[in-house]
């Protein structure tokens, strides 16, 4: 009998003893969890769409709780950065609320055709093709690769023309990756006027190619009461932070280059 219970009495012992260890080496090497990453990462949207830097939301959150900024969510918007600022008890950083838009009214009712593209729907591979089918090569290329690549549903392509729903888009800026013109452009969502073009060639070859091509006559720059408006590169372009939304630009733009969009504050 003694024979039977000393070894049960030793590995109780010895399980007394580790259990006691372990319990003590828990305690000892506990990784404490910041109690904020689940409030901060309860505040995010959850559309994991890495704009801010990071892998998804869940890295976002422990990168704030760990000093990254507070303001690299574009989908939250000011009111994320408020909230995110009560959590981490530091200073409201929110700025300006910005959307993408195409800097190109281009359709393919509007521009020279110069060959049928008949390959791969994707932008890159189109314009590597002299360009794209349409004759500016400046222009929207029209295969939809900033549609895919939008997580909002904020993107529309029609007739060879992408457009943006600025209500839905959160300036993320995930479009602005696709293309391969770097025509998407982000501006302040209060902004009511673009030059929706992005042309570098002379007028004369400018309006050849595309109906609606800014040609870089100078009538909106003598227009603006604000000096809003500069010529860059045969192309005039609105300072957003001197306009005032007064449309006297639109007013005198030979070609509709400028074009108006709704004010989103």
């Amino acid at each position: 009998m003694e024979m039977v219970l000393f070894p049960v009495a030793l590995v109780s012992g010895l399980g007394l003893i580790f259990g006691l260890i372990l319990s003590y080496a828990s305690v000892k090497f506990e990784v404490k969890v910041d109690d904020r990453i689940a409030k901060v990462r309860e505040a995010l949207p959850g559309a994991n769409c890495g704009a801010c830097g990071f892998s998804g939301c869940d890295n976002y959150a422990e990168a704030i709780v760990n000093g990254a900024e507070i303001n690299r969510c574009p989908v939250g918007g000011p009111e994320l950065v408020a909230k995110l600022s009560d959590i981490m008890g530091v200073e409201n950083q929110a700025g300006e609320k910005m959307v993408a838009r195409v800097m190109c009214q281009g359709s393919w009712d509007k521009v020279n055709i110069k060959f049928d593209y008949d390959g791969i729907m994707d932008c890159r591979s189109a314009a590597s093709m002299s360009g794209g089918p349409s004759s500016c090569v400046y222009g929207c290329v029209g295969m939809g690769s900033c549609k895919k690549a939008c997580a909002f549903g904020a993107i529309t392509v029609e007739n060879g023309l992408a457009r943006i729903d600025e209500t839905k888009c959160t300036g993320c800026g995930k479009c602005i990756a696709e293309c391969p013109k770097l025509i998407i452009k982000l501006v302040p969502a209060r902004s009511g006027y673009s030059v929706a073009c992005s042309n570098e060639e002379k007028g004369a070859v400018a309006r050849k190619n595309c109906k609606v091509a800014c040609i870089a006559c100078g009538k909106c720059v003598k227009t603006c009461p604000k000096e809003a408006i500069t010529i860059v590169n045969f192309k005039a372009v609105i300072d957003t932070a001197k306009c005032e939304n007064c449309g006297e630009c639109i007013k005198v733009c030979p070609t509709g280059a400028i074009a108006k969009y709704t004010v989103l504050m």
